[in-house]
């Protein structure tokens, strides 16, 4: 997800299309906040670790 929100903020900046930027942000925020509570423990979605 982390990866996936750099791809479209990388391609939405050079393309100038705002909605990729913006769907790019919202991924690259979740997926951190995903690895983060995974990382420290708390079960995220049924699972133990979040890769």
């Amino acid at each position: 997800m982390i990866v996936l929100g750099v791809i479209l903020l990388v391609v939405g900046f050079l393309l100038g299309i705002g909605i990729l930027w913006t769907i790019g942000i919202v991924l690259l925020v979740i997926g951190v906040i995903l690895w983060v509570l995974g990382s420290v423990g708390h079960a995220v979605g049924g699972r133990r670790h979040y890769w």
